[in-house]
């Protein structure tokens, strides 16, 4: 596995344990939609939060949550549309984003509620 998918999956596994800390009930891990995928779908309370995880081993060239453009919203927003459906599910949601910077001198989480809204 390449050094950058490997600290994907640390960052993902990390953003995992830091919701589930925060009280968050994790429903999927990497659901897929067609060529579509949601890092993480999760519960807080009856709220369905739909979380994007960005990893970074340093934010030289800017943060992490950075990388998540309007052409990533879209895709986010059309798999979470097909996660409801599939699921029979009539519920509010949220797009969130963990970005992580980690690297031998820190690891670094900033989690954003509401990141983007559907248009």
């Amino acid at each position: 596995m390449a050094k950058h998918n490997e600290l994907g999956k640390k960052g993902e596994l990390l953003a995992r344990e830091f919701l589930v800390q925060k009280g968050y009930r994790i429903a999927e891990a990497n659901w897929r939609y067609d060529k579509d995928e949601i890092d993480l779908i999760a519960w807080q309370g009856d709220l369905l939060v739909v979380v994007e995880v960005k990893t970074c081993s340093t934010s030289y060239f800017g943060e992490p949550e950075e990388a998540v453009d309007a052409k990533k919203e879209a895709f986010l927003i059309r798999a979470t549309e097909a996660y409801l459906e599939e699921n029979d599910l009539d519920c509010e949601s949220r797009f969130d984003i963990v970005a992580i910077v980690m690297n031998e001198k820190e690891t670094r989480i900033n989690h954003i509620e509401e990141a983007f809204f559907p248009e």
